[in-house]
Order: structure tokens, then C-alpha cells, then sequence
């Protein structure tokens, strides 16, 4: 037998890369440049992926300025005072908030797979942002002219292409990243939040048809960023009910972190329905230490007691670098991570067999 596994997405950038963002930002470097050194960085990436072995890669979103600001990225008129994103270690992370309409999105996910599948031998995810994230871009105060009603249908319309465009353009799947999910309870424990987040969710999710939804998984974390979360303090339980209401085939949930593990487990055999393939994490981004074949076989082995087989597959807990700027954890640590992953999903597979 066979058990799948995929990663979410990002990878380190190469130091070149992060060098010539920061000199472009700084007048130092010209797009033409910082565009060279981008596509080397792409089909380096992507043959670094290749060689761990990984039936399906991503990007390593070597071309996003970040996992959630890709569709905004040159939209005229952002102002800088969005919301502020708090991390447990004290630092920030703080959204752009729009101040006109119409919402468009200047830049689809699937130009970003167009230029991967030049150099890619293998099939391609295409990680899209959420409409629920996007959602916190429109302003507390409102703006004149433009409810929001107006920029959630814009919104919702607009979230549909990004995922539509990648399916056509032939991405193996559609990963719709997710981390705000568990951060809307620490934010809202009564859960009214996470239900506007769920509700924007499959208000897009249902544009689709039951085949092309389980190309489109869903991923949820408590945030990546410099080693550090946003919301690990909050039970999964709160979260995974209304998450597997989502109208989604694919799930992928960070759980080599958890400090209880088998409860999480619990919890998802509690709620899962049949139809949905569940991804669970089996290497921790923010450990430097990388997993061994065998502890990622065991963590597998663990989850199946509680997984059907056919529902189960393998992941990493979160991104690696889902910020451009991140440096946290060294390139070579992620692509080690990536091949323990691949190597100890194999040996659960052959002793399950």
C-alpha cells in the first residue's frame, strides 16, 4: 500500500534571494535583477524538491512576498494600520487594510504554477490564501461607496478564480491556506468568528463541483513565523468540528507539534467524514532538529490507529518560510525535514502493508 504525502508550501528563500528583495526595496537593485536572481531561485527550488523524493512539490513559494499578501501586492491605495497579527513571542505581523473599491486581486496563484511547471517533472500543489483571511483587509470604520457586502461579493468572486484558474491550468491540487482559523478563537472563544471565517469558506467551496472539490484541501495551523505561533494555546477542539463542515476533500492539520497528540487524533476520528483524506503533520518547521525516517514512521503508525488508511495521508505541520523575510530555519534543515517526511511515510506504508 501507499500513503500520500505533500508539503503546504513554502520553502526558505536562498540568501541571493532574500539579498535582492532587500536591495530592491532599498533602491539598490532593479526589477530586471531581482527578476533573474527570482528565477533562479524558482528552478533551483524546485529541483531541490525533486531530489527528496517528494511524489508532489510546491514552489517553495520562492515568488510570493508572503503566503497571504500575494493577491495585493501593487493594489493602489492600501493603507498600512490593518490588523495586527500578535505572535507568542512578542513580535507582529500586521495587514495592509484596502480603502476603495472595487477588490480586485492583482496577482492569481496560477501565474505563479505557470512558471513552475516549466521546470517541474513532478505534479505541482498550488497553495491560494482564503477569502476569510482576505476578509480582514476591509476596514472597522468602513469605506464610503464601497460596503461590505459590496467587497465580500468581490471578494468571494475573486477567491473563486484563484482557485479555478490553478485547477485548469493543471495543479494536482488546490491547497487553501487556513492558519487564521484556529487564531479567530483565540481572538473570539465563542466561536462567532471562526463561524464567519467557515461560512466565507464554503461560500466559495460550493461554487465547485463535488469532483473538483477534492482537488481543493484546506490547511490549518497555529501560524509559522520566526519559530514562533499565534494561537498553539488554543484546543484543537474548537476548531476541528466546524472545520470538516468545509465543502473540501483535503485537510491538512498540523500535528507533530501538538503537546497531545493522541487527543488531537481523537478529536479528528470523532468528526471526520467519509470523503475527506486527512494530512496530518509529521515534521515541526520550528525545531531545528530534524526528524529522523523512523520518528515520522511512528508518528504515521500512531495516526493510523485513529485514521482509516484510505483517509489518511502525510504532511508538514506548516509552511517553512511562509514570510519572505523569514530566516528562522536554514534551507538545507527544510529540505532534510521534507525527505525525512517522504523516507518515514514510506516505511509506515510498507509495515501497514
Amino acid at each position: 500500500m501507499s500513503i500520500p504525502t505533500e508539503p503546504i508550501g513554502s520553502v526558505p528563500r536562498p540568501p541571493a534571494l532574500i539579498a535582492g528583495i532587500r536591495g530592491a526595496a532599498e533602491g539598490r537593485v532593479s526589477d530586471e535583477e531581482l527578476e533573474a536572481v527570482r528565477e533562479q531561485a524558482l528552478e533551483q527550488t524546485i529541483a531541490e524538491f525533486e531530489a527528496t523524493g517528494s511524489p508532489v512539490i510546491t514552489d517553495g513559494e520562492q515568488l510570493k512576498p508572503s503566503f497571504l499578501t500575494y493577491p495585493i501586492q501593487g493594489l493602489p491605495g492600501l493603507s498600512p494600520n490593518g490588523v495586527v497579527i500578535p505572535f507568542a513571542d512578542g513580535h507582529t505581523r500586521q495587514l495592509p487594510a484596502i480603502t476603495a473599491g472595487p477588490f480586485r486581486y492583482q496577482t492569481h496563484a496560477d501565474s505563479f504554477l505557470e512558471r513552475a511547471q516549466r521546470y517541474a517533472t513532478r505534479p505541482i500543489k498550488q497553495a491560494v490564501i482564503s477569502a476569510s483571511a482576505l476578509s480582514l483587509l476591509y476596514p472597522t470604520e468602513g469605506i464610503d461607496g464601497y460596503s461590505r457586502d459590496e467587497f465580500i461579493a468581490d471578494l468571494l468572486d475573486e477567491a473563486e478564480a484563484d482557485i479555478r484558474r490553478s485547477l485548469d491550468r493543471g495543479a494536482d491540487s488546490v491547497q487553501i491556506d487556513f492558519t487564521e482559523g484556529r487564531l479567530s478563537l483565540k481572538l473570539d472563544p465563542s466561536g462567532g468568528l471562526l463561524r464567519q471565517f467557515l461560512d466565507l469558506n464554503n461560500a466559495v467551496l460550493e461554487r465547485f463541483t463535488p469532483e473538483e472539490q477534492q482537488r481543493i484541501g484546506v490547511h490549518t495551523c497555529p501560524g509559522g513565523d520566526q519559530d514562533s505561533t499565534h494561537s498553539a494555546d488554543v484546543d484543537y477542539a474548537g476548531l476541528v468540528p466546524g472545520l470538516f463542515e468545509l465543502a473540501a476533500g483535503r485537510f491538512y492539520l498540523e500535528l507533530a507539534s501538538e503537546p497531545d497528540r493522541p487527543a488531537a487524533l481523537e478529536t479528528i476520528r470523532s468528526h471526520l467524514k467519509p470523503g475527506q483524506r486527512i494530512f496530518i503533520g509529521v515534521t515541526d518547521p520550528i525545531d531545528p532538529t530534524v526528524e529522523t525516517a523512523e520518528q515520522v514512521r511512528d508518528r504515521v503508525l500512531e495516526a493510523a490507529e485513529y485514521i482509516p488508511l484510505d483517509q489518511l495521508g502525510t504532511t508538514d505541520d506548516c509552511g517553512f518560510a511562509p514570510f519572505a523575510d523569514d530566516t528562522s530555519t536554514a534551507r538545507a534543515t527544510a529540505f532534510a525535514k521534507i525527505r525525512a517526511r517522504v523516507d518515514g511515510t514510506q516505511l509506515a506504508a510498507a509495515q501497514l502493508g
